[in-house]
């Protein structure tokens, strides 16, 4: 299955720098309209099939202009959501604090899944939820699915499941709003991930924490 795993367009949170990861959270920025309204171009070379998102509004608006141009309704789970933030939520990314969040998430990619996220979930309760979504995908006989998720999320279950992305790699690469990584694999033989970013498809804006580069020391 070739699987494209999409960031949401800016929310005000992103802008702002926030740590805001609970449901259903915040819609987009004018800058994350037009991001959205731009995917259906930028992705006309994919033959998607199915399209989910997760139970965060963002995600939903994100995705409705690429399933209006496919006549695809949107499969909504809650597995893709963001990272939960839980104690940290709505914090400064830049804060010792947020700082806190994405090395959590990068602890988690690196196999420290018992870990837990300060009065949130651990990396194993993370992992297992994303990966009931993908396998679920991967089980519908489509042959390329578009995930319309989260930074944090994405870039965490890619590290911890491509076989050529590892911790430093993705805590050294943002993702920017609409950014998309591409993989091809299945949950039984693995995931490559054969592009990062290569698509953004709007200039850049105020990406927020979980779109940051981090040290993931």
């Amino acid at each position: 299955m070739r699987l494209l795993l999409i960031r949401h367009g800016q929310t005000p949170s992103n802008v702002d720098h926030l740590l805001d990861t609970a449901v259903p959270g915040p819609g987009l920025t004018a800058l994350g309209e037009g991001q959205a309204a731009a995917l259906p171009a930028a992705l006309a070379g994919e033959d998607i099939e199915a399209i989910y998102v997760s139970n965060l509004i963002r995600t939903q608006l994100t995705a409705a202009p690429l399933a209006a141009a496919r006549g695809l309704d949107v499969i909504v789970r809650d597995g893709i959501r963001e990272l939960s933030a839980g104690d940290l939520e709505m914090l400064p990314g830049e804060s010792e604090q947020g700082l806190l969040y994405m090395k959590t998430v990068f602890a988690w990619a690196d196999g420290d899944t018992e870990l837990r996220m300060p009065g949130g979930e651990s990396g194993a309760e993370a992992l297992a939820r994303y990966d009931a979504v993908v396998a679920e995908a991967a089980g519908s006989g489509a042959g390329t699915v578009a995930m319309v998720s989260h930074g944090a999320a994405i870039r965490m279950w890619t590290a911890a499941r491509a076989d050529n992305v590892d911790v430093a790699f993705a805590a050294a690469h943002p993702l920017e709003n609409t950014g998309v990584v591409i993989l091809e694999g299945s949950p039984s033989d693995g995931w490559k991930a054969l592009t990062w970013a290569g698509a953004v498809v709007t200039p850049a804006g105020e990406g927020g924490p979980t779109g940051w580069p981090v040290d993931a020391e």
